[in-house]
């Protein structure tokens, strides 16, 4: 499972010409899924974003985990994560999991991140649109 987290100021998600997906100050993660991955593997990440200590502080320092009472993130499947150009100028993507076992997976994601914070999400498998004003900027792969 790969997660780029960008920590932002806003950001929203357009499907045909449709914001369906909308957040002010938070982060903006990117998912993909491979074929090993599992809830238990989910579950961890959703701990590591959920402490992921890049906010800043009073002091201008990233030392603080996202705040729910405050922030919101916006979650959007990414399969490209997991593009292969090690042979080549053509990505392979045989690596990311593909289908209804990658959705369950982001539902999945999305839910048990909800238990804690505020979710928005783009639409799974569509052609999406994604702008975002990256705070910082801070962008940080995760990877399990």
């Amino acid at each position: 499972m790969k997660v780029l987290v960008q920590r932002v100021k806003e950001a929203k998600v357009e499907v045909a010409k449709k914001v369906i997906g909308k957040i002010d100050k938070g982060y903006m993660l990117l998912v993909s899924f491979t074929q090993s991955d599992t809830k238990e593997i989910i579950d961890k990440m959703v701990r590591k974003v959920l402490n992921l200590r890049i906010m800043d502080d009073d002091n201008g320092v990233m030392n603080l985990a996202i705040d729910p009472s405050r922030d919101k993130i916006l979650s959007i499947s990414q399969f490209t994560l997991y593009a292969d150009t090690s042979k080549g100028n053509r990505p392979s993507y045989l690596k990311a999991l593909r289908g209804e076992e990658s959705s369950l997976l982001y539902d999945y994601f999305n839910q048990e991140l909800r238990k804690y914070i505020e979710v928005e999400t783009g639409k799974f498998g569509a052609d999406m649109d994604v702008s975002l004003i990256n705070n910082g900027p801070c962008t940080i792969m995760l990877e399990l």
